[in-house]
Parts: C-alpha cells; sequence; structure tokens
C-alpha cells in the first residue's frame, strides 16, 4: 500500500484530503475521558495541514442507529484535536449534507475540519453493497484524495473504510503504517519466547485468536472474565463468576490441543471473589477475598487474578522477547480488583522484549492506571482489528488501501 509520506513528496497543497480517523472516544457526561485515539492520528493530520492540505476528518463514535443522536456527536472530539494541533477546527453538524459541503468549501489550505458521526447515515454500515456506495459517492465529492488512518475500523466493512478508497486515490496514514508494521512481528519473524496475555470478559471474543496461537504463541496466559469457563473446563467450581457454558466444550479441546502441541496455557491459581459485582461510581471499598481457583464458593465470583497468579504470570512474561496483550486480568475500573492488571501492565514495562498492548480496554487500563504509555513498545488504537489480524483475517480497510 501507498503510504503518506508519498503523498506528501507528490504535494498536496490546497487538495481536499479526506482522513478516515478513528475518535470512537470514551465520552462522560460529554466529556471525553480517554483522548489516546485523537492523540494517534494527530501526526497525519498535522503533516497534511503543515503541507498545505485542506484537511476533512471523518470518524464513527459509539454505535447510533443510522440517525443523528446528540450523545454520539463527534463535537468533543472536534474540539479536543483543535486542542491539541493548537488551531481552530470547523465542524459541519453533518456527514454528506449542506452543513458539510459549506464547512469543507470554507476549508483554506492548511486548515481542518471535522464531519459529524458518520454511522448518523444508514449507509456507512449498511449491508446493502448500493447503499454503502451511495454514501461512499457523497463523501467523495468532499475530497480529493483518501487517507486511512482509523486502524480501530479497519476490521469494518463500511462505506468510509471499505468504499470510499476505491472511490479516490487512496494512501496509508502514519498510524496504519504503524500498526501493520508491529502486526507483522508479532505474525511474521517473531522473536521468541513468544507470550500471549488475554483477559477481558467473554471467551467467545477470543476464541478464534486463541485457536490461531496455539503453536504460533509459547506461552498463553488467560485472566479476567474468561479465565473462569476455562477453570470450569477444568471441573472447577466457579460461583457466581462470568461463565460461557456453552463454549466449555470448545475450551477444553484448547486445553487438550495446547498440551498436545508443547504450549503452556496458564490458568489461575487463585482469584479475588465477592459475592456482588462493585458500584464503579461510588469506588467505595468493598468486601473481598482471595481463595484458591479451584475454591470458589458457590455464592461468589471472581473479580480479578490473586496475588500467587500476579507473581505466576509476572514470572511467565520475564524472559519474553515478544509479548501481545489483550483485556484486562480483572475489573480495573475498581481499586479492590486492578491489582491483577497493574501487575501484567508492570510486567510488560520491566520487560526487555518488545511489548504490545492490543488496544480496547487494555490500552485504557494503562491509562487509566497512571502508566507511561512510553514504556511500553506499542499501544494499539484497535482491539478487534488487531485480533482479527492475529486470527488470520483479511481486513477489509486494509485490503481498501492496497494497488
Amino acid at each position: 500500500m501507498k503510504t503518506i509520506d508519498e503523498l506528501l513528496a507528490a504535494g498536496v497543497s490546497g487538495k481536499r484530503v479526506f482522513v478516515r480517523a478513528d475518535l470512537n472516544v470514551p465520552l462522560a457526561s460529554g466529556t471525553i475521558t480517554d483522548d489516546g485515539r485523537i492523540r494517534a492520528v494527530l501526526p497525519t493530520v498535522k503533516a497534511l495541514a503543515d503541507a498545505g492540505a485542506k484537511v476533512v476528518v471523518a470518524s464513527h463514535l459509539g454505535r447510533p442507529k443510522g440517525a443523528p443522536d446528540p450523545a454520539f456527536s463527534l463535537a468533543p472530539a472536534a474540539s479536543r484535536l483543535g486542542e491539541l494541533l493548537g488551531s481552530a477546527v470547523a465542524f459541519a453538524t453533518d456527514t454528506v449534507g449542506q452543513s458539510a459541503r459549506e464547512t469543507v468549501a470554507g476549508l483554506t489550505d492548511g486548515h481542518v475540519a471535522v464531519l459529524e458521526n458518520l454511522r448518523f447515515n444508514p449507509g456507512e454500515t449498511s449491508k446493502d453493497d448500493a447503499e454503502r456506495g451511495a454514501f461512499a459517492d457523497l463523501l467523495a465529492e468532499l475530497a480529493d484524495v483518501y487517507v486511512g488512518d482509523g486502524f480501530g475500523a479497519v476490521h469494518r466493512k463500511h462505506a468510509s473504510v471499505f468504499d470510499l478508497p476505491a472511490r479516490l486515490p487512496h494512501y496509508a496514514g502514519y498510524l496504519i503504517a504503524t500498526e501493520v508494521g508491529v502486526l507483522k512481528k508479532l505474525t511474521d519473524d517473531v522473536e521468541r519466547p513468544y507470550v500471549v496475555a488475554l483477559g477481558g470478559a467473554k471467551v467467545s471474543d477470543k476464541l478464534a485468536v486463541i485457536d490461531e496461537l496455539i503453536g504460533k504463541a509459547d506461552r498463553l496466559l488467560i485472566g479476567g472474565g474468561m479465565a473462569y469457563t476455562f477453570l470450569k473446563a477444568q471441573g472447577h467450581e466457579v460461583g457466581i463468576s462470568l461463565l460461557q457454558e456453552d463454549q466449555v466444550p470448545v475450551v477444553t479441546e484448547y486445553l487438550e490441543r495446547a498440551e498436545k502441541q508443547g504450549v503452556e496455557l496458564v490458568l489461575p491459581v487463585d482469584v479475588v471473589v465477592a459475592r456482588e459485582f462493585p458500584d464503579l461510581k461510588a469506588q467505595a471499598p468493598t468486601e473481598h477475598a482471595v481463595v484458591d481457583a479451584d475454591m470458589i464458593p458457590a455464592d461468589q465470583e471472581g473479580l480479578d487474578i490473586g496475588p500467587r497468579t500476579r507473581e505466576l504470570y509476572a514470572s511467565k512474561l520475564a524472559d519474553a522477547r515478544t509479548v501481545f496483550w489483550n483485556g484486562p486480568m480483572g475489573v480495573f475500573e475498581h481499586p479492590d480488583y486492578a491489582e491483577g492488571t497493574k501487575a501484567v501492565a508492570q510486567a510488560l514495562v520491566d520487560s526487555n522484549g518488545f511489548t504490545v498492548v492490543g488496544g480496547g480496554d487494555s490500552a485504557a487500563a494503562v491509562r487509566t492506571l497512571g502508566f507511561d504509555e512510553n514504556a511500553f513498545g506499542h499501544i494499539s488504537t484497535g482491539g478487534g482489528a488487531s485480533l482479527e489480524y492475529l486470527e488470520g483475517k483479511t481486513l477489509p480497510g486494509l485490503a481498501a488501501l492496497e494497488d
């Protein structure tokens, strides 16, 4: 795929450059709680603006139902982008309507505009090729060149990600080029030992990547809510912990495969349990206890890995030359259940290997828990996209940027 450096070398002054970014930031009462994704696209936007382009930034946010919804407006993201750029950013109150056309027409060289949430138009996410194509046609009228830089959306066959690049000269932005380069280090010439730490709520979200990694990774460390399905597969009581009963047979087969292929599949040896899920807003101390992983009381649920498991996982990460981590080890949003996630993050910081934090909640946890982002080899902006790449899937947004 052609990169933004090639575009800049050819000259962009006066050209309208459509940047498909990922500004899907978390909001609380209209306030951005983590601007990591906005900062991630900043190098691309700034380079284009500095070169005299008229930059049209577009993104989705959340899951609106194909119609305008103030709760999902990109206005806060546009404002924050302006603050980070140090210059005013124009904001169009629609996607391809009068406001978008007038806003783009009013851009002068070196200035930036943000369109309203692309998912306010049903054509963005439509499964009908014609409907998506019609929306892409209207977006194409707003630009001369396309730059894909929304890595968090490249696994989606959406109009602005898949259809629009076919209608314009297209290039990969700095973020996508970086993300793809990092993922190739996890799939091609991997330096070993290669350790993968997987957490998060549902084992079903990670089944395909586990299936792909058995035999490729040297060790798989399992934590978070998904660990309880594995513990159940081993015949243990998991109380009222998060459990996907229908996935137990699949997990059982993975455990057997890992053993046959000599892959260490490491599960918690102790867990932090409580009788009820904590109130994340109150952040008040809770009643909780540490129990062996095979001794979870029937009326309690596991909410974090325990102290012995934290030490075990840190030891399994200590000699790694390559690490991929996706998914928190517990309910990191509450201080009583954040220690497991902290321990894994700290083990990555202490590692001498190449460490990748695989986006999503893992990236949010790193920032929420106060870690220096520069202490990690790479923090991805796309959890789902990263996982699908590691699964070996073809990502529509990357395929669309190929020539």
